[in-house]
């Protein structure tokens, strides 16, 4: 059995880089500042573009003064079947990977109560709107022999022995479910201000995983390895407020803004420590931390022409006004703020959504360009051929994301049935394998453990393909 040659860590060390978790950078984006847009059918169609057109529940997702515009109830509830596939390249190889999941994506309602009085106040609307999706994701990187990593070993007696591990592959795995509850209140001054306001809750239950397998030159196997700190699990609250304004410009353009707050999280975590113990062997440890993240606060501007009863066009644009940020307990959550500070850019997005309706049919399709949320960056890398050097890198972690939406609706009077179809993409540079020996940050097996400053960047195309079918009710 080979065991590792003992290295003394200094436990503030270890966790100052505790930052440089891809993970943990990349679901504070993904996750905790990316709250999930799943709505009605209608709304996915439109790829989530009604902040000037509200009329139902979904306008609290992009505008809560959408609710004013309300001028009877309706309750509604989507069935999504989603498709997540990525294919991750790396030295002429590639593996693909599908995930598809069935829940109930939406279920939102309003109630709207006329005032009965002289005032120009019209309406005054509740609603509710549950949003919920899987953020399951499973990334697959192939393995490359080029690169390999010189270890210091000792064997069964005694000697010191120098292994080379090649790489063979690896993957980050996520499980998870995200939750996002909107209440708000709308009201409808003279038929052309519409105001809003909601407190949104949020909730994410997560499992992360973070692995790797070399080669161990010195007896032909196969070794299995965690990175330090994975595998984690998360369970998350958090909660944010929006307001909202919309203006009937003329009879057919409309104007609307809106603004959410930061979402203030509270993160309940526990993670695996790895350690190497007085007899030479890796060992390991679960430890529980609660973490605070405040993720970026959004604008929302968005403009809307409705000529007719029958076609209705908007577009919404949405900025990133603050960047993510944990609150500072210890060294890794100053690394992040700093990593975020110097690398985060500010969420910019613009949304494109249509409606026709011919009778009773409606027609919908929308179209959503969201830029990557980092900007370049150089990183210590391996080439293909197992050189190493700086290399910089374009959508590095997360790319750009590009949602088409298409969808079809039939209104029977008091009951509608709508369906669609959304096709989401996203290309990024994925990095993994990077740690540091001395502050034991690297990759662990039950043996010993694998370092390289160097991290391995694998391509990665990610298509998501999903389906909606909405029931509703109008009362």
């Amino acid at each position: 059995m080979l065991k590792k040659s003992l290295v003394l860590m200094g436990v503030t060390a270890a966790f100052y880089l505790q930052a440089q978790d891809i993970s943990v950078i990349r679901n504070s984006i993904d996750v905790y500042s990316n709250t999930p847009m799943t709505g009605s059918s209608k709304f996915n169609a439109m790829a989530g573009s009604n902040g000037a057109l509200g009329g139902d529940a979904t306008a609290l997702l992009t505008n809560p003064a959408g609710l004013g515009v309300a001028i009877a109830g309706d309750a509604s509830v989507t069935l999504a079947v989603g498709g997540n596939k990525n294919t991750s390249s790396l030295a002429s190889s590639s593996v693909n990977y599908n995930i598809n999941k069935v829940n109930i994506g939406n279920l939102g309602g309003v109630a709207t109560f006329q005032l009965m009085s002289e005032s120009p106040w019209k309406f005054v609307t509740l609603g509710a709107n549950l949003s919920t999706q899987s953020i399951e994701n499973y990334v697959e990187s192939p393995g490359n022999g080029n690169v390999s990593i010189a270890k210091d070993l000792v064997d069964n007696s005694g000697n010191p022995v120098i292994g080379n591990l090649s790489y063979l592959g690896h993957a980050y795995n996520r499980y998870g479910t995200q939750t996002k509850f909107n209440l708000g209140v709308g009201a409808n001054y003279n038929n052309a201000l519409y105001v809003g306001a909601s407190v949104n809750m949020h909730y994410v239950d997560l499992e992360q995983y973070d692995s790797a397998k070399f080669g161990l030159n010195l007896d032909n196997t196969a070794y299995s390895f965690d990175k330090q700190y994975t595998p984690y699990s998360e369970k998350s609250n958090g909660f944010s407020a929006s307001v909202g304004v919309i203006g009937k410009i003329t009879k057919q353009f409309r104007l609307g803004a809106s603004i959410e707050s930061p979402t203030w999280w509270s993160l309940d975590r526990i993670y695996t420590d790895y350690y190497t113990g007085t007899d030479g062997y890796i060992y390991a440890d679960s430890f529980v931390e609660d973490r605070r993240f405040q993720s970026p606060m959004k604008a929302t501007l968005s403009g809307a022409f409705v000529p007719t009863k029958n076609f209705a066009i908007n577009v919404d644009y949405t900025l990133g006004l603050t960047k993510p940020r944990y609150k500072v307990q210890g060294d890794a959550e100053s690394e992040l703020n700093s990593f975020f500070s110097d690398s985060y850019k500010n969420l910019s997005e613009i949304k494109v959504g249509a409606e026709y309706r011919i009778k009773a049919i409606r027609l919908r399709g929308g179209y959503s360009y969201a830029s990557s949320p980092f900007d370049a960056m150089t990183i210590s890398a391996y080439s293909n051929n197992g050189q190493t050097g700086d290399v910089n890198y374009s959508n590095l972690i997360l790319g750009d994301r590009n949602t088409i939406g298409a969808g079809i609706g039939y209104d029977f009077g008091k009951f509608y049935i709508d369906a669609a179809y959304q096709n989401i993409t996203s290309e990024y540079k994925n990095p993994f394998l990077s740690g540091n020996e001395s502050f034991g940050t690297g990759y662990y097996s039950g043996d010993f453990d694998v370092a390289t400053p160097y991290s391995v960047v694998s391509d990665v195309k990610n298509v998501r393909n999903n389906f909606f079918l909405t029931v509703g009710w109008k009362f």
